[in-house]
């Protein structure tokens, strides 16, 4: 019994160790790996070179910059950033990831949050939509693995088809295989207001099921070195209004979310 209890202390020493070492393991190697979104404009996307730009890349880049190593972006989309993380083919996340109690099952949820939107769609103007309910028995696209897919669902009757990315949802709505496309508020707003395309297009509900967005570690290494300095670092972006700076600087509309995680953090 003492053997098996010497053997079960040091078998949980090994694996604290071995988070704690996770800070130690990307300044040696010089790069902290980044799963980002590049379908995600202005949060995260590719310009007309190919380069990522975006809010959440300009995250990614000072989680970098405070750690002293390069930042390596890899794309992500909401089917896979998890999965990525676990695997160990990422090392943070930052890529529009709501926080709700079942991903906090999977990986490490940093707080503060950073960010916040909500459930919504965009659709034809012509389409007629105006409330949620109209969306019963109606085709809607979507991305795989969003939060708000099985809800609406349930609520409110929709056939959800699912897209991998945001280009396959978009191209489905414009030729006309769904009549809107769920996805959330925050980047439906800012589509509309600065892409000529969706002109023709509108945000017609009330935005539901609002929900803070994340960055996320590995889970075991949430309450190690590495998970309590993202969380110093979240907090120090609120309490210094980078993330309010940043915000503006992308072109992005003021969020209340955003001026009262500063108020409350001062």
């Amino acid at each position: 019994m003492k053997k098996l209890l010497v053997l079960t202390a040091s078998i949980a020493l090994m694996a604290g160790a071995a988070a704690a070492d996770k800070l130690d393991d990307i300044k040696a190697a010089g790069k902290i790996v980044v799963g980002v979104k590049q379908d995600y404009k202005p949060w995260g996307y590719l310009d007309s070179s190919g380069n990522l730009l975006g809010l959440e890349i300009d995250l990614a880049k000072d989680v970098a910059k405070r750690l002293g190593v390069l930042a390596e972006l890899v794309p992500v989309v909401a089917s896979n950033r998890m999965e990525f993380l676990q695997q160990g083919r990422i090392d943070l996340v930052i890529a529009t990831m709501g926080d709700n109690p079942k991903r906090r099952e999977v990986v490490g949820m940093i707080e503060p949050n950073y960010y916040a939107g909500g459930a919504n769609v965009i659709a034809p103007k012509i389409s007629g939509l105006s409330t949620w309910e109209d969306l019963r028995g109606k085709d809607v696209c979507a991305l795989q693995g969003a939060y708000y897919n099985k809800p609406v669902t349930q609520e409110y009757g929709t056939n959800i088809l699912a897209f991998a990315g945001v280009p396959e949802a978009t191209a489905a709505l414009t030729n006309g295989s769904c009549v809107a496309f769920l996805y959330d508020n925050t980047w439906i707003e800012s589509q509309l207001a600065s892409d000529p395309v969706w002109a023709d297009y509108s945000m017609p509900f009330i935005t539901e099921q609002p929900q803070p967005w994340s960055i996320a570690v590995p889970l075991a290494d949430l309450d190690q070195p590495y998970g309590l300095m993202m969380k110093e670092i979240v907090t120090d972006w609120h309490k210094s209004s980078f993330l309010i700076e940043r915000n503006a600087d992308n072109g992005i509309a003021p969020s209340p979310f955003l001026q009262e995680q500063h108020d409350k953090l001062q």
